[in-house]
């Protein structure tokens, strides 16, 4: 794990990409800007640094956040891989805002269970490949040995059992369920990873869209919400596309009336002749 405010510098930087790729900045022009703003004691401005020489060379930013293994996770490079395949879907704004939240929520009180929640809803939302995203998540260093061994199993069953199973049957409240009336809880037979809040949201969330056992956990824990897509304001080109629209109809209305009075001579709409072609 980095320190507060590698993470701090992380969030500012792709939230200021996230707001500024709208408005049709270049992408290397931006960074370089942006370079200058963060904090010269964290490392970030020299992860930039090499971001931007691999940007000019190959155009991908994801190849530098591989080699920069001890900076980025491998679930930050996933990200920006997915958003850039030429066959993906997945939005290049999407991604950094995911990078985005990510970061911030780093930046505070992050839990083990709060970034798995994180991670694997922006999977769904984004309907990323569950496989690879899996196995960059499992390398996170927010994650402990048993941690690991249970995304694994995770990856394995994605799709044949349900989510809510899978978190319930790791948490405390299956062991008090499982007790029997004045008896002590068992003993785990595999480590729990979830607490008594999340296993009884993940119970009422059984056999139901995952979405609603995400929401459920961001109501009642405060666990981060995976970004969606927002559209692009256009109201702001209606106002330019109106006033060529009334440019266009003046010249149309000049025309008219010239051609009303007195005619209208077609030898002014030909270039560089005096007189018409006989």
């Amino acid at each position: 794990m980095l320190e507060r405010e590698e993470y701090v510098e992380q969030a500012y930087f792709f939230r200021m990409v996230g707001e500024r790729l709208p408005e049709n900045f270049p992408l290397q022009e931006l960074m370089g800007q942006l370079r200058h703003e963060i904090l010269a004691t964290t490392k970030l401005p020299m992860a930039i640094d090499y971001l931007l020489t691999e940007l000019r060379h190959s155009g991908a930013m994801s190849v530098a956040m591989k080699k920069l293994a001890h900076y980025f996770t491998p679930y930050q490079a996933y990200v920006i891989e997915a958003a850039e395949e030429d066959r993906g879907r997945f939005d290049t704004r999407v991604a950094i805002d995911i990078l985005h939240h990510q970061a911030k929520y780093l930046s505070e009180t992050p839990s083990p269970e709060g970034l798995f929640l994180y991670q694997f809803e922006t999977l769904a939302r984004n309907r990323m490949r569950y496989d690879r995203g899996l196995d960059a998540m499992a390398r996170d260093p927010m994650y402990n040995d048993d941690w690991r061994q249970w995304i694994y199993t995770v990856r394995r069953q994605v799709g044949i059992i349900d989510l809510a199973d899978m978190i319930f049957v790791r948490s405390r409240e299956y062991l008090r369920r499982k007790a029997r009336p004045g008896m002590p809880a068992p003993e785990p037979e595999a480590p729990v990873l979830f607490g008594d809040k999340e296993g009884k949201i993940a119970w009422a969330n059984r056999d139901k869209d995952p979405m609603y056992l995400f929401a459920a956990l961001q109501r009642h824990l405060g666990y981060p919400m995976a970004p969606r897509l927002k559209r692009i304001d256009e109201t702001r080109e209606i106002i330019p596309q109106l006033l060529r629209r009334m440019e266009r109809l003046e010249v149309r209305i000049k025309i008219l009336e010239q051609e009303a009075r007195e005619g209208l001579d077609i030898t002014q709409f030909y270039a560089g002749q005096s007189k018409p072609i006989e």
